[in-house]
């Protein structure tokens, strides 16, 4: 069986985006392959890196990827967006059987100190891992049923 394949587009692949290809790899990496890009990346958010770490996420293979990088070339069965500037300014996709939008707000900006910025990260990461969780739920409850072989 092949895993579905997801695509989460953000502005600045900073962020959300990023959080989201790890939560969803660690969530169920052997039924989906998840990736992330931006429209305008920016490189990957040290406070993403710390707030998925904290919760056991690996982010070694993160890094911040254009969208260019897989237009074009690669074929997606999900795309999710997570910002309302990517769900705006995302070009047409072609190939991609289910598109979603699912804004959360802007850790990257927040303000205060550390401890406050820091409790912004945790937040949408509870909020997108939460999500995640739930859609992962629902795509496996619609997925059609294999026979078993005898």
């Amino acid at each position: 069986m092949s895993r579905v394949r997801v695509l989460f587009l953000c502005t600045g692949n900073s962020a959300r985006s990023q959080m989201a290809e790890a939560l969803l790899r660690h969530a169920a990496g052997d039924r989906f392959e998840a990736h992330s890009a931006g429209i305008e990346p920016k490189g990957v958010h040290a406070l993403t890196l710390e707030v998925l770490r904290e919760a056991g996420i690996d982010t070694s293979s993160l890094r911040s990827k254009h969208l260019r990088e897989y237009q074009g070339r690669v074929t997606f069965d999900c795309l999710i967006t997570v910002c309302g500037h990517a769900d705006q300014n995302c070009p047409a996709w072609t190939g991609v059987s289910q598109r979603l939008h699912w804004p959360f707000d802007d850790p990257a900006a927040a303000q205060g100190t550390l401890e406050q910025r820091l409790a912004v990260f945790r937040r949408i990461r509870d909020e997108i891992a939460a999500r995640i969780k739930a859609w992962v739920g629902r795509q496996e409850q619609d997925a059609p049923e294999t026979p078993a072989k005898t």
